[in-house]
């Protein structure tokens, strides 16, 4: 179970999910996988319809990796009408135009329709057809609304655990407050304008001392060019210090021959 962390909290029952509904899944391993990629998104309810293979598969949960709280409790149906009927609303996914009147959704889309019935109090759920063949047409008569995920239209072929991870990460996102983009510092942390600042005027001290910030009058927008490039950086406390260090070492020891201004060592 690569990147399972017991240390970190448990979203799985923070807030009730759609249902996934596989209609017909053809393989234990099928059903298995959807599992795994339900669990990654705090997806718990699954409902089987009419498994090829039956149902419980020791195959499903040995490639599950461990989402042993879906594959238990998954519930068996024999038919699609009664997987459904409790529910008020229900998508069904596709890969292929049908000749019905449905509002047609992305992953994203339908992810954000289903947080809202859900929010409302009513129950809601996802049709995923066999992988072979798909949801036949008495299968999608039964959905509100139709979810296709764009992909090449030349290889439009995902399997099931695919169309079930892609559903469960959109869902996963509606709810998730994560920020797009973040810095893990691990055993640091930010730099302060304080340790910058420090910086600076020693990497500006030795400049002038070795005569690089000339001519002076140049030396104000030389001194802001080199500020602005580490505020850039956005540098941590440890990278000051050991950008300080660099310094410190560079300058320690003046090359025989060679001073300060370019002068005669001594």
């Amino acid at each position: 179970m690569a990147g399972t962390d017991q240390t970190k909290a448990d979203l799985t029952d923070a807030a009730p999910g759609p249902a996934m509904i596989l209609v017909a899944p053809q393989m234990g391993e099928n059903i298995g996988t959807a599992a795994r990629a339900m669990l990654n998104f705090s997806l718990t309810e699954l409902r089987l319809v009419a498994p090829r293979d039956g149902w419980p598969s020791e195959r499903a949960r040995a490639v599950s990796s461990g989402a042993d709280i879906v594959i238990d409790k998954a519930a068996l149906f024999a038919r699609t009408d009664e997987a459904v009927a409790d529910l008020d609303y229900v998508i069904a996914t596709t890969a292929r135009s049908r000749d019905m009147m449905k509002p047609v959704l992305t992953p994203e889309s339908a992810a954000a329709k289903l947080r809202e019935v859900i929010a409302s109090g009513r129950k809601a759920g996802v049709l995923f057809g066999p992988e072979r063949t798909g949801l036949t047409n008495d299968d999608v008569v039964l959905a509100d609304a139709i979810m296709m995920v764009p992909v090449n239209p030349a290889f439009a072929s995902i399997n099931l655990a695919q169309a079930v991870l892609l559903l469960g990460y959109e869902w996963f996102k509606t709810g998730d407050a994560t920020p797009p983009e973040r810095m893990d510092y691990l055993a640091t942390r930010p730099a302060t304008k304080e340790e910058l600042l420090g910086l600076f005027e020693h990497l500006e001290g030795e400049l002038d001392r070795f005569g690089f910030l000339k001519p002076i009058e140049k030396r104000p927008s030389m001194i802001r060019n080199i500020r602005n490039l580490f505020q850039r950086a956005g540098m941590t406390e440890q990278e000051v210090r050991t950008f300080r260090g660099i310094v410190a070492s560079l300058t320690r020891r003046v090359p025989k021959g060679q001073g300060p201004e370019g002068g005669e060592g001594a």
